[in-house]
């Protein structure tokens, strides 16, 4: 097994270079990445995003979001948060969680803490989630990731991942909320997040009995990585846009009176829109309804729109902000 050092702390550019190690590097060599990301919620494959997240929570704290390319619940990670990646070639064609991470759970009792592997993918601390875990097998290769949450900000976390599914109808996987906490108030020893990089590395090569052996990217890889960047992961068709077909409702009710609508989203694309309630407004709320269609459902892109539409036609008394409230509350 080699390690691949990646100090980069961009979502965007660390989930393409993981991708990039598990699908293109030497098929007969083991990788193990650690690696932490900025303020970002990282999505399911198989999730629809803007079920997942508080967009007005993420838009203002700019929180960066992005999918990976493996299932599971959405996580937020922070630079409190340290994730690792084992890439080794796949002993069978079934998900096997326990196997890969062992070696975690080894290197964590070493440093005192006492945790266990907890249903299907998770591994905890009294009974509280510090790591969840998820896995994909692609051509004889597994990839094996997963979050520690070391010093993680746990109430950005829970404000970011904050979302009223009731709003939403859609086949994707829907997240599991569980009780969660870090890692660091149980070491015995005071250390920082960069320290326990360095000590959970070397304890996790020990569980292979091996010495930390570096394995280092060429040139040629780092531009693929970026290339990877600029045409899929940074790219809103791939963490919005690939989500699943949707329904959204939205109802709230203002001084000027109430407002519902109801959307139809596929690929991220606003396919068809409804406006319904009893405010007072004097032009066809049909012309509101087909601005909206065709949309990317982004509440940027709606925002900016709307600038140019005198809602007050339309919606009597109910103001640009409220009805912004309707379509992402």
């Amino acid at each position: 097994m080699k390690f691949i050092e990646n100090s980069s702390t961009n979502p965007y550019y660390n989930l393409a270079f993981e991708e990039y190690v598990f699908k293109n590097l030497n098929k007969d060599e083991d990788f193990v990445l650690l690696w932490r990301n900025g303020p970002s919620i990282i999505v399911g494959k198989n999730q629809n995003t803007i079920e997942e997240i508080n967009m007005e929570y993420v838009n203002e704290h700019n929180i960066n979001v992005v999918r990976r390319v493996t299932g599971g619940g959405a996580v937020y990670h922070d630079l409190g948060n340290l994730n690792f990646s084992f890439i080794t070639n796949a002993q069978t064609n079934l998900i096997d969680f326990k196997t890969y991470n062992i070696p975690i759970v080894r290197a964590l009792e070493k440093l005192g803490v006492k945790c266990e592997l907890s249903g299907r993918n998770d591994i905890v601390i009294d009974g509280k989630k510090f790591s969840g875990i998820a896995q994909s097998i692609v051509k004889g290769r597994v990839l094996n990731h997963g979050t520690l949450l070391f010093d993680t900000k746990l109430d950005v976390l829970s404000k970011a991942l904050k979302v009223k599914r009731d709003k939403f109808e859609s086949k994707g996987v829907k997240s599991v909320s569980s009780r969660v906490t870090n890692i660091k108030p149980y070491l015995k020893d005071d250390i920082d997040i960069l320290r326990f990089k360095e000590v959970l590395l070397k304890n996790i090569f020990e569980y292979f009995s091996q010495p930390v052996e570096i394995y280092e990217l060429s040139d040629e890889d780092r531009k693929n990585i970026q290339r990877m960047v600029d045409e899929r992961y940074g790219t809103w068709e791939w963490n919005f846009g690939r989500s699943p077909e949707f329904n959204y409702k939205g109802y709230k009710r203002f001084e000027g009176g109430g407002v519902e609508v109801r959307l139809h989203v596929i690929k991220g694309i606003i396919e068809n829109c409804k406006i319904y309630g009893d405010f007072f407004g004097k032009g066809d709320i049909k012309d509101l309804e087909d601005k909206l269609s065709g949309l990317k459902y982004d509440m940027n892109e709606i925002k900016k729109v709307l600038e140019e539409v005198p809602i007050g036609e339309y919606l009597g008394r109910i103001t640009r902000e409220e009805f912004m409230q309707c379509l992402f509350d």
